[in-house]
């Protein structure tokens, strides 16, 4: 039997049940559901409410989901990956690179990742769907994250893809020199 959802709206579900158990059938689940959705994308939400103190998800993004620049104020994130391959990429705020993590679930990949205090940062989907854990102190405030003024919004897809494919060359440009520093 999958675990049983309550839907909170298009992206957003929350486990109906005390103690959350999550199998690979319920992970299937959540990817139809997040190829479902206009931003290609869906979060399981393990704890009980968005007032809670502590904010656990697993959340599903296909290939094409675009997160726009964004930082946390005053919160922690934490990022453990299930499935999948994705650069998560950090910038000051006027949008230069300052580092990258590369993680995936191959056995020489990073596989988690922990940023403390409000930086930049955005996925770089390299996988058919990115299935990971997020943990991160609640409760959800939506004016405690700062989008980047730099990035196109959500509902501009055309700068999306201007914006995806210039942070693609930056990325690669980025490893590069961080490779010739000897930073590996």
């Amino acid at each position: 039997m999958g675990i049983r959802l309550n839907r909170f709206n298009e992206e957003v579900y929350f486990a109906a049940d005390p103690i959350v158990k999550v199998g690979h059938e319920d992970i299937e689940l959540l990817k139809r559901l997040a190829l479902e959705t206009k931003r290609r994308r869906v979060r399981l939400c393990t704890h009980g409410n968005v007032e809670d103190r502590l904010h656990e998800m697993l959340i599903v993004h296909t290939r094409d989901a675009y997160v726009r620049p964004h930082k946390h104020l005053n919160k922690a994130e934490s990022f453990h990956i299930i499935e999948g391959v994705v650069d998560v990429v950090f910038f000051d705020d006027a949008g230069a690179i300052t580092d990258m993590v590369h993680i995936s679930t191959a056995s020489d990949d990073r596989f988690y990742y922990r940023v403390s205090g409000p930086r930049f940062h955005t996925l770089l989907i390299r996988s058919d769907f990115l299935v990971f854990h997020e943990v991160t102190s609640g409760p959800f405030i939506r004016d405690q994250t700062t989008f980047a003024p730099w990035a196109p919004e959500e509902d501009d897809t055309i700068g999306q893809v201007k914006f995806l494919k210039r942070l693609n060359d930056s990325v690669g440009s980025f490893i590069l020199a961080r490779h010739g520093q000897g930073q590996g």
